[in-house]
C-alpha cells in the first residue's frame, strides 16, 4: 500500500505511523508544505495522512499553500481514497466538509483521558478501541462534526476530539502517533503556547508521563489496523 502524508512544519511528522507503516511493508511518500513541495496527482497514492501543525486552517495569508491543500484534500475524499487527518490535518478535513473549526473553550496540551461515544463500537474503524484512554493533545482550536460524519469521541475539555465520514475517513483531534521525540520538539517548538490553563501541563508533567506511550500506541494500531482492513 502506498501512503502519503501532508506535514505542514518540520517538526510534526508521522512518528510512530511511519514504524507502523514499515513493519507492514507500506511505502511512505511525503509533502513537505513548509518547503512549498508539489502535491501528488491522485493516482500515486492509497491513503492519505495529513498531520499537524501550529497554524489554523483559515491563516491562508501566512500559508498560502493551505488554499491548494485544501482542494487537494477535498479532491482525495471525493476520490473514494482513505483519509486519516490529525490534530491541525482533522481540522482541515472537516473544514473541507463543510463543517466550521474555531477556537476551543479550553486549550488543551499534554495527557489527558478521551472516551469513546456508544455508537464507536459500531464503527468499522473505531471498534476494538478501548472505551477510554489517554492520549496525548496539543491544540487551541476544534471542530464541529461535518454533515454526515459522526462523531466519535470527546474529553472533558474538548466535545468533539474524533470522527469518521463514509467509513473511510477519519479525524482526530488527540495524538496516537506521538513518541518521546515528537514530544519534545513540540515543546522544543511549541513553548511560548505552554501557560497556565486548566489542560496545559507544564513540560516535564508531560515528558515524565510518557507511559502513556504504550497506550496510545497500542490503540494507534487498532486504528490503523482497522483502516488497513477496508
Amino acid at each position: 500500500m502506498r501512503i502519503h502524508s501532508l506535514q505542514h512544519v518540520p517538526f510534526e511528522d508521522l512518528a510512530n505511523i511511519e514504524v507502523w507503516a514499515g513493519a507492514k511493508g507500506h511505502e511512505i511518500s511525503k509533502t513537505l508544505l513548509f518547503r512549498y513541495d508539489r502535491l501528488p496527482e491522485n493516482g500515486d497514492f492509497d491513503w492519505l495522512i495529513v498531520m499537524g501543525g501550529p497554524m489554523g486552517i483559515y491563516d491562508e495569508d501566512g500559508y498560502p499553500w493551505l488554499i491548494d491543500e485544501k482542494r487537494f484534500i477535498e479532491r482525495t475524499i471525493n476520490d473514494g481514497k482513505t483519509v486519516l487527518g490529525v490534530c491541525l490535518g482533522a481540522q482541515l478535513i472537516a473544514g473541507v466538509l463543510g463543517a466550521k473549526v474555531k477556537r476551543n473553550t479550553y486549550r488543551e496540551i499534554g495527557w489527558f483521558p478521551v472516551s469513546l461515544v456508544k455508537d464507536a463500537g459500531n464503527s468499522g474503524l473505531f471498534h476494538n478501541l478501548p472505551e477510554r484512554f489517554t492520549a496525548f493533545h496539543w491544540h487551541g482550536d476544534t471542530f464541529e462534526i461535518p454533515p454526515g460524519a459522526r462523531c466519535m469521541a470527546s474529553s472533558e475539555g474538548c466535545a468533539n476530539q474524533a470522527f469518521e465520514y463514509d467509513g473511510r475517513v477519519v479525524g482526530l483531534q488527540f495524538h496516537l502517533e506521538s513518541s518521546e521525540a515528537s514530544i519534545k520538539r513540540l515543546i522544543d517548538n511549541c513553548s511560548d503556547e505552554i501557560v497556565e490553563g486548566k489542560y496545559i501541563q507544564k513540560p516535564d508533567e508531560m515528558i515524565n508521563a510518557t507511559g502513556h506511550l504504550d497506550e496510545i500506541n497500542s490503540a494507534m494500531k487498532i486504528l490503523l489496523n482497522n483502516m488497513e482492513a477496508l
